[in-house]
This record gives structure tokens, C-alpha cells and sequence, in this order.
């Protein structure tokens, strides 16, 4: 399993660059199966290119730290 500790050590490095944007990330869940679950908040829960910054930035970013991570997923 995923340590929670590491996720949110990763979130909190991208997270100034959503706040700049108005939004943020909220870490919901790590499944068994190695999928991290967030909600987006903010600016970025209704922003048309909230799914480019899920897969392009966060999950990129997450994937980097964090090889076994499978996906992230908003919810």
C-alpha cells in the first residue's frame, strides 16, 4: 500500500501552483490497489482543463515519487 505521508508530501509541493490559479487538492483516498483519489476544490473543480491538471500535474508529479502509484483519480 501507498504511504499516505508521501502523497501528501507530494500534493503539498504542487498545491502553490493551484492555489495561484484560485483552486486546490484534497487528498479523499489510496485504494488497495494503488489509486490515489483527490477532490479538486476551488477554481480547479470547475475549470474546463481540470483534467489535464489531474493527469498532467498532479498524477505526473505523484507518478515521479511514487513509481507503484497506478492513477489518480478525482472524485
Amino acid at each position: 500500500m501507498i504511504d499516505r505521508t508521501k502523497v501528501e508530501e507530494v500534493i503539498n509541493k504542487v498545491r502553490p501552483y493551484l492555489r495561484r490559479d484560485g483552486g486546490d487538492v484534497e487528498l479523499v483516498d489510496i485504494t488497495d490497489d494503488n489509486v490515489v483519489k483527490v477532490r479538486l476544490v476551488g477554481a480547479c473543480g470547475t475549470c474546463p482543463m481540470s483534467i489535464m491538471t489531474l493527469k498532467g500535474g498532479i498524477e505526473a508529479e505523484l507518478k515521479k515519487a511514487i513509481p507503484e502509484l497506478k492513477a489518480v483519480e478525482a472524485v
